[in-house]
Formats: C-alpha cells, sequence, structure tokens
C-alpha cells in the first residue's frame, strides 16, 4: 500500500471541504483533498446568502465567484396568505437594507459548477486534489485519528496526517464512525424537488433573480433561478405529510398551494425526475476530537428554509483551517484551539437552528416583536434582514439575542458561545455602537 505523510487530509470536495484546503494549501501547508465522486456532480443547495460575498472576499474569492456566471440575488420573497409564518402576506428581505459596508446581493448557483470552481482554486492553491477517491478507513492510534485510506484506480492508498478533516457532508465519515450523529426529531422533514427548463422571468411577481419561499399548512415550497431559463422547485414536508400520496402527487399539490410560484414557472416543463431527501436534519454534540475535526454538513444539518446551508459550512471551513494552521505552528495549544473551534461552530449552527425553529413554530413575528422591545424600528428591519441573509455569529444582532433567550429551542448541550462574524470582522465595532445607539434611539422616541 503506497503511503504519504501531509499536515491535513480532508474528506469530501463540497464547499466546506474545497474551502478548508484552499485556505491550508494557501498558508504553506501540505494537504490532500479527497472527494468519492468525479465531477462534475449533481448536489442540492443552490441558493446564496449575502454574507458569504463578504466571507469570500476576505479570503481571496470573491471574484471567481463573481466571474462564475451565476444568477445574481438581491433578496428573498417569503409568501405566506396565512400570515401566521412571516410578516405579510408577501414579505420581501431587501439585501440593500442591511446597512453600509455589507454586500447588497449573493448568487443562485447550479452546485455542479460552483463546487467544481471551488475544487478548482483550492489545488490553484497548492492542495493536492484526488476525484472519485472514497475514503475506505479512518486511522486511529489509540484515541487519536492518524490519517486515512482511500481507493484510487482500483488500488487502495494511505495517508497519514497530523490533523484530518470531515467535510463529508450527509456521508459523515467520522460521525458515523463514531457514532456521534443524533437526529434533530421536531425537524425530520422530507424534502422533493426537481429543475424545470424554459424559465421566463416575465411571469414573475416578484423580483428578478430572487428566490421564493413560499409557507403553506403542510411545510413550504421554494423557487431558486439557477440561469436565464431554469429553475429549481422543492417542496418541504414533515414525514406524515410526505406519505400521503405518491410523490408527484404530493410535490404537485404542494406547489399548487402557491401561485406566485406557479405563475413563474407558466411556460416551463420538467428538466429532471422527482429527487427526495428525506431525515436530514441533524446534529453531533462533539465536532472535534483527538487528531480531528468536522466542518459544515458532516457535523450539523437544519433545514434549508434560509439556505443558510452553503453559508455555514463555509464559515466554519474558513475557522477549522484557521485552528488546524495555528494548531500546526503551536502544538502545544491545540487543545484550547479545538475546543474554541467547536464552541464556533455550535454558536453559529445554534442560531441557524432557531431561526429555522422560529419559522416552524409561527414564532418569527414575535420573536421580532420581542427584540423590538430593545431596539429602534428601523435598526429592528436591518437586524431581520442581516440574520435571513447570515448573520450568525453577531452578538449584537437584536433578533438573533431574541432567539439565543428561547430554551426551547435549544440544540446542543450548554456551550460557551464564541461571537465575532467571519464576513465582516471589521464591522464589529460598528455593529456594537449601532445597537447601544438604537436603544438610546427607541427610549428618546418613546416607542
Amino acid at each position: 500500500m503506497a503511503t504519504k505523510t501531509v499536515d491535513a487530509v480532508v474528506i469530501g470536495g463540497g464547499p466546506a471541504g474545497a474551502v478548508s484546503a484552499y485556505l491550508l494549501a494557501r498558508d504553506g501547508h501540505s494537504v490532500v483533498l479527497l472527494e468519492r465522486d468525479e465531477f462534475p456532480r449533481f448536489h442540492i443547495g443552490e441558493s446564496m446568502l449575502p454574507y458569504m460575498m463578504g466571507l469570500f472576499d476576505r479570503i481571496g474569492l470573491r471574484e471567481a465567484l463573481e466571474g462564475g456566471g451565476f444568477v445574481p440575488k438581491f433578496g428573498g420573497e417569503f409568501i405566506d396568505p396565512t400570515e401566521t409564518k412571516f410578516f405579510s402576506g408577501v414579505f420581501r428581505a431587501d439585501f440593500s437594507l442591511q446597512g453600509d459596508g455589507r454586500f447588497d446581493r449573493a448568487f443562485q448557483v447550479e452546485r455542479a459548477r460552483f463546487d467544481g470552481m471551488l475544487v478548482s482554486e483550492a489545488a490553484k492553491a497548492g492542495a493536492e486534489v484526488h476525484l472519485g477517491a472514497p475514503v475506505k478507513d479512518l486511522l486511529m492510534d489509540g484515541d487519536r485519528m492518524t490519517g486515512v485510506t482511500y481507493e484510487e484506480g482500483g488500488e487502495l492508498h494511505r495517508l497519514d496526517a497530523t490533523y484530518v478533516i470531515d467535510a463529508s457532508g450527509r456521508a459523515g465519515r467520522i460521525a458515523n464512525k463514531l457514532g456521534l450523529r443524533k437526529m434533530l426529531e421536531r425537524l425530520r422533514m422530507v424534502g422533493v424537488f426537481r429543475h424545470y427548463t424554459g424559465l421566463d422571468e416575465r411571469n414573475n411577481l416578484g423580483a428578478e433573480g430572487d428566490i421564493q419561499v413560499g409557507a403553506h399548512d403542510d411545510g413550504w415550497v421554494w423557487a431558486i433561478p439557477l440561469s436565464k431559463d431554469l429553475i429549481s422547485v422543492g417542496t418541504v414536508m414533515p414525514r406524515d405529510v410526505f406519505r400521503k400520496g405518491t410523490p408527484e402527487e404530493v410535490f404537485e399539490e404542494h406547489l399548487n398551494r402557491v401561485p406566485r410560484i406557479t405563475a413563474r414557472l407558466a411556460g416551463t416543463s420538467p428538466s429532471m425526475d422527482l429527487k427526495i431527501e428525506t431525515d436530514y436534519c441533524y446534529h453531533a454534540d462533539t465536532v472535534t476530537g483527538p487528531g480531528w475535526m468536522m466542518v459544515g454538513d458532516a457535523g450539523c444539518f437544519g433545514d434549508p428554509m434560509f439556505s443558510g446551508g452553503v453559508l455555514i459550512a463555509t464559515s466554519t471551513a474558513v475557522r477549522a483551517a484557521e485552528t488546524v494552521s495555528a494548531a500546526l505552528r503551536e502544538p502545544s495549544d491545540a487543545d484550547r484551539l479545538f475546543d474554541e473551534y467547536s464552541n464556533y461552530f455550535k454558536t453559529g449552527y445554534d442560531t441557524y437552528l432557531r431561526l429555522i425553529q422560529a419559522f416552524y413554530d409561527g414564532e418569527l413575528v414575535s420573536v421580532a416583536a420581542d427584540a423590538g422591545r430593545t431596539t429602534s424600528r428601523d435598526a429592528l428591519e436591518r437586524y431581520l434582514i442581516r440574520l435571513i441573509g447570515g448573520d450568525f455569529w453577531s452578538e449584537h444582532n437584536a433578533v438573533a439575542q431574541e432567539m439565543r433567550r428561547r430554551t426551547e429551542w435549544d440544540a446542543f448541550p450548554p456551550f460557551q458561545r464564541v461571537y465575532g462574524c467571519p464576513a465582516y470582522p471589521h464591522l464589529e465595532e460598528q455593529d456594537r455602537k449601532e445597537r447601544a445607539e438604537a436603544r438610546i434611539l427607541r427610549v428618546t422616541n418613546g416607542q
């Protein structure tokens, strides 16, 4: 068996794995990325959040993203005829209202091209990339992970590594090996989706390029434009609702509950068979250990309601790469660094999961109202749109603060939150002052 020794091995070539490998290689470390599939390959998770623009700008990937020919997204349209889940029948989160210093757009992406672009950037930075190379085993020396074996070209290879980064997504190589994965029982949903071709945005009753999210009594429906003539459409529901008919029947019935989305689909036709994802909401209470860490979906995945998956995956990947790089420089500090990473990971996912729970429990409006007691009306709108746009690590977002008070939405056992925006760290002091001024303005105006 061929054996090689490296600083780090990254399992998985999705956004989390590619960004981890990209940053470690750019920092001068030897890193090998192993992806089980050949590229290009289909993947769901196509709508990005504007905070990703700030994150990618900070790590040097914004120009690659902007040059990818993806559909620009300037907001999100949330549709609720019952006015029980959102703030009105049709509520648009306009990203230009986030406040100064933040990007006013994101992109809707075809993941095959997007993921391929990121893997290419990792290779350009010096990472050794192997596609079609599934990991066969995780190597242990006592309780420490020391590397992996993988298959490529019909031969078995061994990689000894100081650190193993698990970015294997739902496969969850480390979580499953160590028995760490737990289902989020309240969010055990089923997603049914397909793409349609022949899109004509003149039929769109909202803003061109926006994602649409339509709520109804049994779940919600998405519509995400991926190109000038291609759109992704899906419906998400509890498992018992999914069992009420065939996937095709349930999909069509739910889609027809949201007329603004069906209007957008006028003249389109399906370009792929229905795909189904089941029981995809889970987490691990332990996301690091001796010689290893999880990033992104390998450690936690929530409902795709607010399109936060790729942002949190890449944000944790950035922090993971920074943590491993620092631990390689100062091995004696590794335990502290890994503990801090674990708490950072949980802080982001904890906030996002609370946002999802607020939707399903019909509590978004009441949470915003509670947050409004401590901030001005103008600031409240900014905080809400920032949160929808990816502001998951802010200590100063009034809506996020209110959500964190709701103990019924706890997913992880108690942990020490680690704040600090990964997209706009230079705005932390500005955000603190803004929060204080918003409180003063509210009292002054008698709101």
